[in-house]
């Protein structure tokens, strides 16, 4: 549709302006920066930044109703700048103009129904969030088209040049850096640091690919973070991890995808997600927070944070007893099919203390909650699911593990309807299906597979037949007839077919 073809009222907002004053807020002393720099952290205390809008409250005087109609009119819109998570640019990233917008096809993931068996299985009626279809395979391009596009405002007016992007991964950070950096050669080079032999071969391939500068370090994510966090105090690097709040920005995009698909009915939803480093479910909380100002929502839907028992910080902080003696403990993580939630520190956790009381005030009762599963409900659900037609990541089989958890605990109740994440594609972390299906997981993953799970290929060669097709070697016809009719007969009887009647 052209422009002029839509109401007259949504004409004037359908095409974003650059807009709003955004500044970083410190969330330990309160201090406010400008972004005309990249900062990480505070200068003044070292603390976590959040953006802030200064001028957010221009905003509410569209009204939520208003609001609602230009983000569904919008969805018709040709344009790529407003195809991705810049559909809500007034929210995400107002002072960046359209042509400053990095879009690779991220954003606005499926939103999927269980089946009849799935639901029964598990309790309550529920979607899956396939954040697995985005362009790197993972939820984190939400943050980096974020990130880039901001690091891409900056360039384009001269406020930086000669960028080299630099993170610490588990994984899905690294692919998606790598790829959004490669796109906006050659102002921004890409480095990245990975946990030597902790990453699955599909994920390290990625920023390979990619072209970027792959460094592989002893230990675990929590070391690697270290590195980078030195790197960007002493050099001039864009950090592309949750550090960086425009990260956190961007991930707030999925929160308004759920609320629109859903018509902006929340009061009903629960929204499970993995903590991992945090970001995602600050980003979350963020973002609803936002729409229930705006107005765009009237609810604020109950959140359901997810840890395993190997790398569950969060969730320890949030059992202690609320109150001044309630202390966060780091932890040292022990290894776990959930590679990127594999994290004994969450830079993020300031975020989510600030956020989870702000969410619970705003709501008027409890709305956040965490809970921790075992490694073996991870890989047990994730493998259930997808034998129920979803692609589950195992960090989707942690979501549905945790979406269980929270129903036991009467957190969440049967009649409430469930969205949950699948981070990425089953397909980055199929080695550990394959470890599964072939009871090889080493011990200190605590998994052993349920015989009812497992599933392996059936080689099928007829004994009795001397020949049978071989690479450059053909059968006669004759042979291939017996070899075809022989194979046929041996996997209809393994399957239980029937003949035809004639």
């Amino acid at each position: 549709m052209k422009l002029d073809q839509f109401p007259k009222h949504i004409q004037p907002h359908l095409i974003p302006q650059p807009g709003g004053e955004l500044i970083y807020r410190c969330l330990g002393c309160q201090a406010e920066h400008g972004i005309a720099s990249l900062l990480y952290t505070c200068p003044d205390c070292g603390a976590v930044l959040l953006l802030h809008d200064k001028a957010f409250d221009r905003l509410k005087a569209v009204g939520g109703e208003t609001w609602r109609e230009i983000f569904d009119y919008r969805r018709m819109l040709k344009r790529p700048a407003l195809k991705g998570i810049y559909r809500y640019h007034e929210l995400i990233g107002p002072v960046i103009p359209l042509e400053a917008v990095v879009y690779l096809g991220e954003g606005h993931t499926p939103v999927v129904e269980a089946n009849g068996i799935l639901q029964e299985l598990a309790g309550i009626r529920f979607f899956y969030k396939n954040d697995g279809q985005n362009p790197s395979a993972s939820f984190k391009d939400r943050g980096m088209a974020s990130a880039l596009s901001y690091i891409n405002f900056l360039i384009r007016g001269g406020m930086i040049d000669d960028v080299l992007s630099i993170c610490a991964s588990t994984g899905d950070t690294s692919a998606a850096a790598a790829l959004y950096a490669a796109y906006l050669k050659p102002h921004i080079k890409s480095a990245v640091l990975l946990p030597h032999k902790k990453v699955t071969p599909q994920q390290l391939s990625q920023p390979l690919g990619s072209g970027a500068d792959v460094f592989e370090i002893p230990g675990v994510f929590d070391d690697c973070m270290k590195v980078v966090e030195a790197l960007s105090d002493s050099y001039n690097v864009a950090l592309l991890n949750s550090k960086n709040a425009w990260r956190i920005l961007g991930q707030e995009s999925y929160s308004y995808e759920i609320a629109q698909d859903f018509d902006y009915a929340m009061a009903d939803k629960v929204v499970v997600v993995p903590i991992g480093n945090a970001g995602n479910i600050t980003a979350v909380m963020n973002g609803f927070l936002k729409f229930y100002d705006l107005g765009v929502i009237d609810a604020l839907p109950k959140i359901v944070g997810v840890q395993s028992v190997h790398a569950n910080p969060v969730y320890r902080y949030y059992s202690q007893p609320a109150g001044e003696g309630r202390r966060f403990v780091p932890m040292t993580v022990k290894p776990s099919v959930a590679q990127a939630a594999m994290i004994g520190n969450p830079v993020s956790m300031p975020r989510v203390i600030h956020l989870v009381d702000r969410y619970n005030q705003m709501a008027g009762d409890p709305r956040v909650f965490f809970v921790e599963v075992t490694e073996q409900a991870i890989m047990d659900w994730q493998l259930t699911a997808n034998r129920n037609g979803h692609i589950a990541c195992t960090h989707g089989g942690e979501s549905l593990a945790g979406l269980k958890a929270a129903l036991d605990k009467g957190w969440v109740a049967a009649t409430e309807i469930a969205v949950i994440d699948s981070t990425a594609h089953a397909l980055k972390f199929s080695g550990f299906q394959d470890m599964y299906f072939q009871n090889s997981f080493p011990e200190g993953f605590e998994v052993r597979p349920d015989p009812r799970l497992v599933n392996q290929p059936h080689y099928v060669r007829p004994a009795h037949l001397d020949a049978v097709p071989e690479p450059g070697k053909p059968l006669d016809k004759d042979a291939l007839a017996a070899f075809v009719e022989a194979v046929a007969e041996e996997i209809a009887g393994e399957l239980g077919l029937k003949k035809r009647k004639l």
